[in-house]
Formats: structure tokens, sequence, C-alpha cells
């Protein structure tokens, strides 16, 4: 049949790319430094070059001495410049794409450059090497029999002086080759509506009688898209309706929450996951083995990779290190330089590596979501496998949560506070409580210290929340679908008192 060879033409090709994989596996310090040279030569003659010295760098030592680390709002005004028409400011080639992005919690967008090789050498190429790597180990698979469900951005592309921006799946949506349409499902004019309820219920009419092979989006998100597609169709399953389903491309949050209910909905005993790690910045990292939850660090996307120890964080301050000095299961800041333009950025992720031949990775959470009070030091990795190991004991599923600190009164101590959506409730949350903070002091040291005779922290304070409380939290300030995120951890009560209040009003 024609799809049948198609499907191994195109996995035949994808497979060619291990070679070059295989390069930067075996050279991993040699590709990073090669590129960091490459990025400074190609930009040297740009605002950014000229004002650090590029063509006088030839060490890495000297590129860290005369490049300051830097956040986004400490660039803003180069950006705002380039969206409003100046050229070769931070990178050589015309930028006219900026990816809209105001990440789990700022009210305040952010732009993101993403220049042709961005587009290029970093996010389409990622794309080639996720099918590449996934064909590499499923050689029978038959992706290409079928269509992709992609379950991309809410945000459509606007013009603003000549340049364009949106959410950064609609960007690599509408630069797309046109034949990349033809093996993707819906078609770009819905992939690219706005308005986030209408345009879901346009992806079920589109492709509930599509032959689906495949799901990318975030997990969240998906989960909303595939429980109406059974209320719709009235099936018991997602396999009852694409029965040729075999991979779900995910990235975004932390699966673990999230992989009972899709298992649920999606009863295929061969059912691959795999994961991604893509930002508006740029692609990161890709789960490179079946049944793992190890992302190999991608080294040759035109990205130099700095780390900071989360230990010795200091925000623009820090002093990074480069990836040839990194240690095991040590919690670091991601920093990086782009071929967008990005110089030493502060990306507010933090990951841990797992291995250091290969370089593979794990997200840990962010820099600005955490809970320190106290003196506790609860990451996002930590509060995640602590919420999985208490459902595990107690037959629970969590749709989403947050966290925030109760404050110390006078001699009272002070905890932490949590707003957890069951999709399926604990018998009895006294018990899943009491499971929950038995796992957060067996992960975290700091934590059970803290928690020691109920001296500083006392025991946490569980809210049930109601059904649908945070997609309506979520569409409450305009942040439906795509890639917006519910924020998991913060030292400020100001996420979880506006769920309180939500939540009392309904």
């Amino acid at each position: 049949m024609p799809y049948q060879i198609v499907n191994s033409i195109i996995s035949w090709f994808l497979k060619k790319r291990k070679h070059q994989v295989a390069l930067f596996l075996k050279y991993p310090i040699d590709v990073q430094n090669e590129l960091l040279f490459k990025l400074l030569q190609t930009a040297e003659y740009t605002e950014i070059g000229k004002q650090y010295n590029f063509s006088n760098i030839e060490t890495y030592e000297a590129f860290k001495e005369k490049v300051p680390i830097q956040q986004y709002e400490s660039i803003e005004p180069l950006i705002e410049r380039t969206r409003k028409g100046e050229q070769n400011v931070f990178w050589p080639t015309p930028i006219k794409w900026f990816a809209k992005s105001s990440g789990t919690t700022n009210a305040k967008s952010k732009f993101i450059p993403v220049s042709d090789e961005a587009l290029e050498d970093c996010h389409f190429k990622a794309g080639k090497d996720m099918l590449c790597l996934y064909f590499n180990n499923n050689p029978d698979s038959q992706l290409f029999i079928g269509k992709g469900l992609r379950l991309g951005g809410s945000s459509a592309i606007y013009e603003d002086n000549n340049s364009y921006f949106g959410d950064l799946s609609a960007i690599i949506i509408e630069n797309l080759p046109f034949w990349a349409d033809y093996s993707s499902s819906p078609k770009q004019e819905t992939a690219l509506m706005s308005e986030w309820e209408s345009k879901i219920e346009a992806i079920i009419e589109e492709t509930i009688h599509e032959d689906l092979t495949s799901l990318v989006g975030v997990p969240s998100w998906m989960l909303v898209l595939l429980n109406k597609v059974l209320e719709k169709t009235g099936k018991n399953n997602i396999i009852e309706v694409w029965p040729n389903l075999e991979v779900y491309f995910h990235g975004g949050v932390n699966f673990n929450p999230y992989r009972k209910q899709f298992q649920k909905l999606i009863p295929k005993k061969d059912f691959k996951y795999y994961e991604i790690y893509n930002a508006s910045e740029g692609f990161f990292a890709i789960q490179d083995l079946n049944n793992s939850l190890d992302l190999l660090l991608m080294l040759d996307y035109g990205i130099f990779y700095e780390f900071i120890p989360m230990n010795k964080f200091d925000g623009e301050n820090s002093d990074a290190i480069p990836l040839s000095k990194v240690k095991l299961n040590t919690n670091y800041a991601l920093v990086i330089t782009t071929n967008g333009g990005l110089w030493r950025y502060l990306i507010g992720d933090t990951i841990k590596f797992t291995s250091l031949n290969p370089y593979r990775i794990r997200i840990t959470g962010r820099t600005k979501h955490f809970i320190n009070v106290f003196g506790e030091e609860l990451i996002i990795d930590n509060a995640e496998t602590a919420l999985n190991q208490a459902c595990l004991k107690t037959g629970a599923e969590i749709s989403e949560y947050t966290a925030a600190p109760i404050f110390m009164n006078n001699e009272k101590s002070g905890g932490h506070e949590w707003m957890i959506e069951f999709r399926k409730h604990p018998n009895n949350i006294n018990f899943f409580t009491e499971m929950l903070d038995n796992a957060l002091k067996a992960i975290n040291s700091d934590y059970e210290a803290k928690r020691t005779n109920n001296l500083t922290l006392s025991m946490p304070k569980i809210h049930i929340a109601k059904q649908g409380l945070f997609y309506n939290w979520l569409k409450q300030q305009g942040k439906l679908g795509g890639q917006h995120k519910v924020p998991r951890l913060s030292n400020s009560r100001k996420y979880l008192e506006e769920l309180l209040t939500l939540m009392d009003e309904t």
C-alpha cells in the first residue's frame, strides 16, 4: 500500500540522522566548545558582539569573564528595539519572529527572539530527531501510515511593526513546509485558532474520523482533549476511536501525575510514551530509550549550555560551569547561549544529570518555583515524587495542584498549604496527608529536620479543590490551553489565595 511505502521511506531517512547523533555522544565536550566559538564568530559584528568584544574571546574562561549571565529583564530593551525593526543587535541574520511566553506565573509577557537558524537547526531538527530516536528504538513502527495529532498553543500569529509574535507552537506550525500539513491533524487553520474552547471542539470534529498514530502536546491539556473525545464519541477508550495509535510525545510538565490517567484512557499494552524538553528559548533534550524517565541532552542544536549549582544560586551574579564539570544528581539552573541571539541567558528551569556518558538529564523544576520560607528547600521534583508515592499508597489520582507556605504566627509553627484537584479521591484525606508528609520527609532531609517535633513546620494542610477549579482559574486569567501551566510551588500565597477565593465563589 502507498502509505506503507511512505512509512518505510521516511523511517529510513530519519534513521540516517543517528550517525550524526553518535558524533556528539562520542565527543560531547568538543562539540559544545566548537559550537560556542562558532556562535561567537557568527555574532562578532552585532551590537552585542562589539560590546563584549567577541572577536577577542578565545577560551571559555574569557567568554565567562566578559559576558554576564542575563535574565529577560536585562535584555528586554534590546528585544524591544528588534521588535520595532532594528536588526544586527544580538544576532546577525534578520529576526522577525518572537515567541510570546509568560511562563507559568508572570502577568507580563516575554518575547523570545526566534531566528531562522533557531527554527531550522534547533526546533525543526529536534522534531526530526524525536522521530529518528523513536524509529531507532521501534523499527517496526507504522507511525506514517496515519497522522499525528498536534495540540499546540492557543495563540495565532500577530503582526507588530513588521515583526510577528505568537506561541512558539503557532510559529512552528506557521513555518512548517507545506508537505508537513499532510501528515498532521488538525489542519493549520484549526491548529492556529486562538479561542481555546472553540478550538478543542474544532479539533475533535476534524480528527475523530482520521487514522491517528501519534499524539503531541502538553499532558494537562491533552487530557482535556481526550476526555472530550470520549464524551463526543461515546466510546469507552481512545483506542476504540483511533486503533492504530502507538505513541504520545509529551513535554512541558512532569508526566508522573498524569501517567495513570493516560493508561486508563489508552489501554494498549505496547503503547509508548516519549518525553521531550523544549521551550520558547530552544529545544534541549529528548527521551532516547523506550520506557525511560531520562532525556538525552542534545548538543548540536546551536545551543551552548552552562549550569549553576542551585546551592550556590544567586541569579545573574551566579557562577556557572560548563558541561565538562557537571556532577550526577546535583540540582542545576540552566544557562543557555543560542543561535537565536540569547547570550548566557538564565532560562529559569532546573535540571539534574542522571548520566554523564551520555549526558542524560531530568527536569527538576523552576528557579523561582519552590518553597523555602523555613529553610526546607522544597522543589517541584520533591513535591511530585512525594505526591506520586502518596497516590500509589492511597489509590488516588491528581489532576492539578499548587502549594504555598503558611507563615509562622507568634509561637505557632508554620507549614505548607496545598490545593489539590483529584481525578480520583483518596478514601481518607488524613491518611493521604500523612503519606505525603512521610514521603516528603524521606525525600528531603531539610524538610524532615524542620518537621521534627513540629518545631518549624506542622503537618501539611490540604484543600480538596472542586472539579474544574484550576481550569476556571486559568480561564479567568486568559491562560487556557497550549503552553500555559499551573504554578506548582511558590514562596508567596498569591496563587493559593486566588484559588481559595474562586472556590468560595463557585
